[in-house]
């Protein structure tokens, strides 16, 4: 497997991560609530991870009626969780699956769209700690179970002011830019010694509370629903991508 390797072509088996135990944080709504049914709809066992519980479990029940591997809840506040709460998440996809096969980081927050000079500090700090820090808690946590995988997948949701820099996109872009270096790293200390493959994806313009909240005055009709962007998620995660690592992709052509 190659660097060409572009998931946005795969057309994935309906069957694509049957039997594979994924994780996918901020579950509840969004791109990570579609990316979730759409894995559960492959077949895989299902971790929802994220900070509230009631729209969890309307996710669940979602995958529940349509006779999907019945998931499994996970709270997990990104902002305000400290290392015990972590611990727990790994000890318990030990002791259940013994092992995990795909962990796909989704959560983040905006913050403030404002210029460097006039930005405020405290909200620069939390976006950092989210987006950041927190990704590279849960995945230190989570290393001994993907380790323990046959063909694991990591993905880190990337975004395009992640790669370019833009005006007024503050800690949220620099935050991006941090997780495409983390990604690297990652993946060049898994390659070689392990069956752990890692990348960044960057879903792009889509229907989202996010983006809403960055560009209030944009026709939200104009934008994809976050159901039409999870193939290249699924292909990431399954077998077609084995081998493929260290790279960063998008889900839409630009």
């Amino acid at each position: 497997m190659t660097a060409s390797f572009d998931p946005r072509r795969h057309d994935p088996a309906t069957d694509e991560l049957a039997g594979r135990v994924v994780a996918i944080t901020g579950a509840s709504s969004g791109i990570g609530r579609a990316v979730a049914l759409a894995c559960a709809r492959a077949g895989a066992n299902v971790i929802l991870i994220g900070r509230n519980a009631r729209t969890l479990e309307s996710v669940h029940g979602e995958i529940e009626a349509a006779g999907s591997p019945e998931p499994i809840i996970a709270l997990l506040d990104l902002e305000k969780s400290l290392a015990p709460d972590y611990d727990q998440i790994a000890t318990a996809v030990l002791e259940r699956y013994g092992r995990l096969d795909g962990l796909v980081h989704n959560a983040g927050i905006l913050g403030a769209v404002s210029p460097i000079e006039h930005y405020d500090v405290p909200t620069w700090v939390r976006v950092m700690h989210v987006n950041v820090t927190a990704a590279f808690a849960l995945t230190h946590v989570l290393v001994p179970a993907l380790r323990r995988s046959k063909d694991a997948s990591v993905i880190f949701t990337s975004s395009g002011v992640g790669r370019r820099g833009r005006a007024y996109w503050g800690a949220y872009a620099a935050s991006k830019f941090a997780i495409e270096g983390l990604s690297q790293v990652f993946a060049d200390e898994m390659e070689g010694s392990t069956n752990v493959r890692v990348n960044t994806l960057n879903p792009g313009r889509a229907r989202t509370q996010m983006r809403r909240t960055a560009y209030p005055a944009e026709d939200a009709n104009t934008l994809p629903l976050p159901e039409t962007l999870t193939g290249p998620y699924i292909a990431l995660l399954g077998p077609a991508s084995r081998g493929v690592t260290g790279q960063a992709f998008d889900c839409q052509s630009h």
